[in-house]
């Protein structure tokens, strides 16, 4: 046969399906060939493996099967109710299978997320691809082996029974970052992913404007007709929203006076790490996740490659900050550390240092900008598989998948702690970490009937006031820290 060995069964006990009306066993699938892909949904690496996934699903809609198999690294990716969030957030329309003690990661021997496994029509093994492929040599070899399989293996095609979960109504949909817009009239904009939109809000949370088709897309163009594809991140000036266009691996802006959204960076694909850097047009990012801005500098946090860049919006080129592309945690100079997926930023109000939401090591660090050279060190952090819920003394304290950070009048830095669904206070010159207490805080309206979850962008809005995007409830809600007031601000 064509395969060499008989692929362990997926239907097992003790996990969750999505995206179909019972669970699927090999049998079920025989005559087709089966990917199964490894993963979890913190990694970024992952997710950028599934537009690759998606063009075989639409090239081969009958000949190939792909099965998720998510295997959760962090303790909150366990609950079933985060997952299926996951797969909405990232419109995954394969059948997916929750496996949260790894049974089956253990049973095909993965070793790394993100992990393809191909299985033959006839239920064998035929080979396993650890990290993200080729997305055009992926295609193509798939393609290949449908040809080549006549006479080897009998191929049957058929359609799998998907039940896809309708996207939840509201004015936002897994909110990302919200930015304040420079001037007196204290507009805010936020990063609407799962809209693939960008909304302009007054200061009380009333829509002044939305940019994008609300489609996934890259086009420029007026507001109405531009698209992006799942934005993460922004940047305001006076007369601009520069936007982490985290699908697209692109950097946007959109002309406040005008309405246009134009593209100052990135080629549309993802990117390898930047060494050299280059001119702005000829540079591929890697899922831009947050931006910052001073001057004619624009702030990249490069998820995908594990990098701070920075855009010279004068020079239009792009260099290297921070970062050599390797995943760990690593302090020191900034262009030889080592960072894992940086996912928020906030510029220190004297320009002296960029703190970032290093989201995978649980971690917070910043980048002292002063001296000779740029330096990197943690506040809070430790390694890639160190993480938990404890406050007390920056060395001892603990985050979980933190994605954004905000710096306050006063000093301290608050952080969405995006997988302990809490709120954190970093006071660097006391040396603590503290969370603030969201269950003793008087709320208002719909505030009081759901608890944060996974919260993705933070922002300071004044002495005592915090902005927080409550991502999987889809809203953003204000935090009065001196009031002890919790409220909906949009959503």
């Amino acid at each position: 046969m064509y395969g060499l060995v008989r692929a362990p069964e997926i239907d097992r006990e003790g996990l969750t399906w999505f995206n179909v009306p019972r669970p699927l066993s090999l049998r079920d699938l025989r005559g087709r060939i089966v990917i199964l892909d490894f993963w979890t949904y913190c990694c970024i690496n992952c997710v950028q493996v599934l537009p690759t996934l998606r063009r075989i699903e639409e090239a081969f809609p009958r000949e190939v099967a792909v099965i998720g198999i998510h295997s959760p690294k962090f303790a909150a990716e366990r609950d079933p109710a985060a997952v299926a969030c996951a797969i909405r957030r990232y419109d995954i329309r394969h059948p997916v299978a929750h496996d949260p003690y790894m049974t089956l990661w253990d049973e095909y021997a993965v070793r790394a997320w993100p992990t393809l496994v191909v299985i033959g029509p006839d239920g064998k093994v035929i080979g396993q691809l650890a990290g993200e492929p080729d997305p055009d040599l992926m295609v193509q070899g798939i393609g290949d082996l449908i040809d080549n399989l006549g006479g080897i293996c009998a191929l049957v095609p058929g359609e799998l029974p998907l039940t896809l979960e309708a996207p939840a109504p509201g004015p936002l949909s897994f909110p990302g970052k919200v930015k304040p817009l420079p001037g007196a009239e204290r507009r805010w904009a936020v990063a609407d992913g799962g809209h693939h939109r960008i909304v302009v809000c007054e200061s009380d949370g009333r829509v002044l404007a939305r940019y994008g088709t609300g489609l996934p897309g890259m086009d420029d163009g007026p507001a109405e007709r531009a698209s992006f594809t799942s934005p993460q991140g922004l940047a305001c000036t006076a007369d601009a929203i520069y936007v982490a266009d985290t699908g697209n691996h692109l950097v946007r802006r959109i002309d406040l006076h005008s309405g246009l959204v134009t593209t100052v960076a990135g080629l549309g694909f993802r990117g390898l790490p930047v060494c050299e850097g280059g001119g702005a047009d000829a540079v591929a990012l890697a899922s831009p996740w947050d931006l910052e801005i001073a001057g004619d500098t624009l702030f990249i946090a490069n998820a995908g490659t594990h990098q701070l860049l920075t855009l010279d919006l004068g020079t239009k080129r792009i260099a290297a900050l921070a970062g050599t592309g390797g995943e760990n945690i690593h302090d020191g100079p900034a262009r030889r550390a080592l960072l894992a997926q940086p996912s928020g930023l906030a510029l220190a109000p004297d320009g002296g240092a960029l703190y970032f939401a290093d989201s995978e090591t649980s971690a917070v660090r910043k980048v002292v900008l002063t001296g000779a050279q740029p330096e990197v060190r943690t506040l809070v952090g430790r390694g890639l598989f160190d993480f938990g819920l404890a406050d007390g003394c920056l060395a001892e304290a603990r985050m979980q998948h933190p994605l954004g950070v905000t710096v306050m009048p006063d000093g301290r830095i608050a952080v969405a702690d995006s997988y302990n669904h809490a709120v954190r206070l970093i006071d660097e010159a006391a040396g603590t970490v503290e969370t603030v207490k969201l269950g003793t805080l008087r709320c208002e309206g719909s505030a009081c009937r759901r608890p944060l979850a996974e919260p993705a962008g933070i922002w300071a809005a004044g002495p005592d006031r915090l902005l927080v995007s409550d991502t999987n409830n889809h809203r953003v809600v204000e935090v009065d820290l001196k009031g002890r007031r919790l409220r909906p601000w949009l959503g």
